[in-house]
């Protein structure tokens, strides 16, 4: 079932956002999202759409968050798409296929996840349908974040060829991700999926998969839309010790950042042991997220290689790592009305003293605890520096570099053009952001 849904995902012609996804020799819609068995395996192609391959959102926003930061070197010009990231600016144009592709594949995700959602709420079985919702909602918030973090503006729906879609700001996108988010978590708590709704999705996903990943994504997508408040309250409800949220990968569908950049060294690597930061906020030497992140090849160049959740084809990418929920509490403090700095410092000092061994993904520091000054400024830095070690790789340096107003000398662009594709079928595309 897995593959004749990921046929039907992936085989769809893929065009601007009037998203008339269609296919022909496909299996006809009306069944696809009617039955609870198809709109289980459509919604595990939502997961495969998102996460595999060179197209995927899971490549795209690696890739190019990682460039536009110096994240990364760029190891092969002839990668004409990436090459043009590192170089940024007016290079980054509307045919980019880096941009194209993010546009397309997030907004593929989300039109297929409103198909799903749709076919859920129309089925009887009220406690499958739950776990479609949940499912379905994760990829697509997930979607949305994507197309947030790289665009000023996002389509607001899905539109069609009579009525193109519209758009709307990134901060409104980022406020429909938790409001989809929510809804999924109403709808957990109405009806418990059973042992056949679980039977027919990855075994990785189960009911504390839900409860953590709805609340992760709830806090990281309100904090980006700056609502503060929500996500302090919802990052407390996920539990350190935690790492089971990911989207695991096998021998046939594997993990895309290991398959086209680690495994070929011919695209991009690593920059080196600072991580792309400047020298005043690079990790210290003795920081052992470097060894984690990266490792050393002492005789074919570059010397510093990726690592981390990108050694072999069949490795797990978290959908979030726990000490994201650290900084988002650390941040949270020190920017909400009343800031409380001694409890920024806190969050900070349990990600800077973490250990790998208290880590589910073994993700630690061990360093010292935070001598610096204690004043918003100071720590606004401090949680950049520890977001862009602790989170290497995850896609959210770019955004995280614009939100903690760091030098606009350190981003090689800020937002995405607007693909050619979407400029020339939808007269409501807005004007192409300045760089």
């Amino acid at each position: 079932m897995k593959k004749i849904f990921l046929i039907l995902l992936t085989s769809a012609s893929l065009v601007a956002c009037k998203q008339d996804f269609t296919n022909p020799g496909a299996i006809n819609s009306n069944d696809a999202f009617t039955t609870p068995r198809t709109l289980a395996g459509v919604a595990v192609g939502l997961q495969n759409a998102y996460s595999i391959g060179r197209l995927s959102a899971v490549y795209n926003g690696i890739t190019a968050a990682g460039a536009l930061t110096n994240e990364f070197r760029l190891m092969n010009a002839g990668n004409t798409d990436e090459a043009n990231l590192f170089i940024g600016g007016n290079a980054v144009d509307n045919l980019n296929g880096i941009v194209g592709n993010m546009w397309t594949w997030n907004n593929k995700v989300i039109f297929d996840a409103d198909n799903v959602l749709a076919g859920a709420n129309k089925l009887g079985d009220k406690n499958y349908a739950a776990g479609l919702i949940a499912y379905a909602s994760i990829y697509k918030a997930l979607a949305i974040g994507n197309l947030c973090m790289f665009f000023e503006q996002i389509p607001a729906a899905p539109g069609t060829s009579s009525a193109p879609a519209t758009f709307q700001t990134r901060i409104e996108g980022y406020r429909r991700a938790v409001s989809t988010l929510r809804a999924a978590q109403t709808a957990l708590a109405a009806n418990i999926p059973g042992a056949d709704f679980y039977a027919n999705v990855p075994t990785t996903v189960n009911a504390v998969f839900f409860t953590n990943t709805l609340n992760a994504l709830i806090a990281r997508y309100s904090l980006f839309a700056g609502d503060f408040a929500t996500a302090l309250s919802a990052s407390l409800l996920v539990p350190s010790s935690y790492g089971g949220s990911v989207m695991a990968y096998d021998a046939v569908t594997t993990n895309p950042i290991f398959t086209t950049v680690t495994a070929t060294n011919n695209v991009y690597q690593i920059l080196d042991s600072t991580l792309g930061l400047p020298a005043t906020l690079a990790p210290a030497l003795n920081d052992q997220r470097i060894s984690f992140y990266t490792s050393i090849n002492a005789t074919v160049a570059p010397r510093y290689r990726i690592r981390g959740f990108f050694t072999v084809a069949t490795q797990a990418i978290p959908i979030y790592v726990p000490g994201e929920m650290n900084l988002i509490r650390a941040e949270c403090y020190v920017r909400q009305a009343t800031p409380n700095l001694a409890s920024a410092v806190t969050e900070i000092n349990t990600i800077r003293q973490k250990t790998a061994a208290a880590d589910p993904f073994g993700i630690g520091a061990s360093t010292t605890a935070y001598t610096g000054t204690v004043d918003a400024a100071s720590l606004t830095s401090e949680i950049y520096r520890q977001r862009c070690i602790e989170l290497c790789m995850s896609g959210m340096r770019l955004e995280d570099s614009r939100r903690l107003g760091r030098p606009a000398s350190e981003r090689k662009r800020n937002f995405f053009p607007y693909p050619t594709r979407e400029k020339d079928n939808n007269p409501n595309t807005p004007a192409d952001p300045a760089g």
